[in-house]
């Protein structure tokens, strides 16, 4: 009898071993139903109304929304034409750029490699890039020639001060000065994407030359600090940027469908970025980038501040992996202990009476924030794209939310706020 109760114990645990290794497994983004998960069907028909209104009315060429609770997607659906010049309807599975987007996964790379013991997040950044050696902010600029002069800054730029945009870098072609943006040009930086024959390496050993916005630390500038941690990942890690990503990141998640460079299987389901002429939408042009990027050119620039492409479905997959605390498909890339770290104030009092603080990743809503409504729980990480791509995630309530588009110019969208504000008054639980 002894025999058998052991017997019954031992087949138990085994089971009970396979049940876990198998929900570990699991792709977690599986599709569930609005009412198990706490949200109301008839409000998310308001959300899905709303969006084919804004396509109706010429608003937006077309969408893709996604939201999920609990891990099960809830809604996922597509609007309006993909390409109105190729006469192509938009899909949920359609891949855009998602720009921006590309910083807190680069971001999310770095803390990886930071967990390896690699480096320190106060380090400066020369210990491994060493032409960042001799920072020096911008003193005169001589507009006529786009010649300056420069002091030495009395701090120097930090792998935190990298992450969080309080380096004194500048953005170049966007940047709010612009100062910086003449000297940036006539340096010969890229900013954003290219189809050029240009790699990271040369381009951030230029950028390191060139003088700060202000001494590190004292404040908040938008900047290419992600596109100089994509070298750093290259540095630290001996591997390309792109194969870092594809190995560390998109593979264990089963994001196959993200990339800096489209494979060819794929270009067709790339949506075309769009401006709206005499109410009529078409292909942007050729600007300071070519729009094709992802899928022309030399495709050797692998921007982390802003290269990548994605779908929905994969940046949420990237979304559940936090919200489950560093962990997802049975793989770990960040401790529980990480994750915390990433979502706390890194800036200080620079955003001090805001909405958010800025966290190692993304922008993070206080209790302000909450209070205020329509933005999420106090937590709720967000961040979004420059050709009109956005994502929240609230970690209390276990949402989602993704709303991808790609246009640019001037737009009457007003699809951006409404989707977010009526995700969580879809709540029913």
């Amino acid at each position: 009898m002894k025999t058998v109760i052991q017997l019954i114990l031992l087949l138990s645990i085994t089971a009970l071993t396979a049940q876990t290794k198998s929900s570990e497994t699991l792709n977690f983004l599986a599709v569930g139903s609005a009412a198990q998960e706490g949200v109301l069907l008839e409000r998310l028909e308001r959300i899905d109304a709303m969006l084919e209104e804004a396509v109706a009315s010429n608003k937006i060429p077309g969408a893709v929304a996604l939201i999920a609770r609990n891990g099960k997607i809830i809604f996922h659906n597509s609007y309006g034409m993909a390409n109105h010049t190729e006469n192509s309807k938009m899909k949920k599975d359609a891949i855009f750029r998602i720009a921006s987007q590309t910083k807190a996964i680069t971001s999310t790379a770095v803390m990886m490699l930071w967990e390896e013991g690699k480096f320190r997040l106060d380090d400066p950044i020369s210990k491994y890039i060493p032409e960042f050696k001799e920072a020096q902010i911008l003193a005169t600029f001589n507009a006529a020639d786009s010649s300056y002069t420069t002091k030495p800054a009395e701090k120097q730029i930090t792998i935190r001060h990298l992450i969080t945009h309080t380096s004194g870098l500048g953005y170049g072609v966007i940047d709010s000065d612009d100062r910086l943006k003449k000297i940036y040009a006539k340096a010969g930086i890229t900013d954003l994407f290219t189809t050029k024959n240009i790699g990271i390496s040369e381009n951030i050993k230029k950028l390191a030359k060139l003088p700060l916005h202000h001494e590190p630390g004292e404040q908040f500038t938008y900047s290419e600090g992600l596109d100089v941690l994509g070298y750093f990942i290259e540095v630290i890690s001996g591997m390309p940027f792109d194969q870092f990503l594809r190995k560390r990141i998109f593979e264990p998640l089963q994001m196959n469908d993200t990339w800096f460079y489209l494979p060819q299987d794929k270009h067709k389901r790339l949506v075309a970025v769009q401006e709206r002429k005499a109410d009529r939408w078409q292909k942007y042009p050729v600007t300071f980038y070519d729009t094709d990027y992802p899928i022309k050119g030399a495709k050797r620039f692998f921007s982390g501040g802003a290269g990548l492409s994605s779908t929905a479905k994969d940046y949420a997959t990237f979304l559940q992996m936090y919200l489950n605390k560093g962990k997802l498909n049975g793989v770990r890339l960040l401790s529980r202990t990480t994750v915390q770290s990433i979502m706390a104030n890194q800036i200080g009092p620079i955003w001090a009476d805001g909405p958010k603080h800025h966290g190692l990743a993304f922008a993070v809503v206080n209790e302000h924030g909450e209070g205020l409504g329509g933005e999420g729980s106090d937590g709720t990480f967000d961040w979004g794209g420059y050709f009109n791509t956005q994502y929240f995630a609230d970690p209390k309530e276990q949402i989602i939310g993704i709303l991808m588009k790609q246009t640019q110019g001037a737009v009457d969208d007003q699809t951006g706020w409404k989707f977010r504000q009526m995700v969580f008054s879809a709540v029913d639980d």
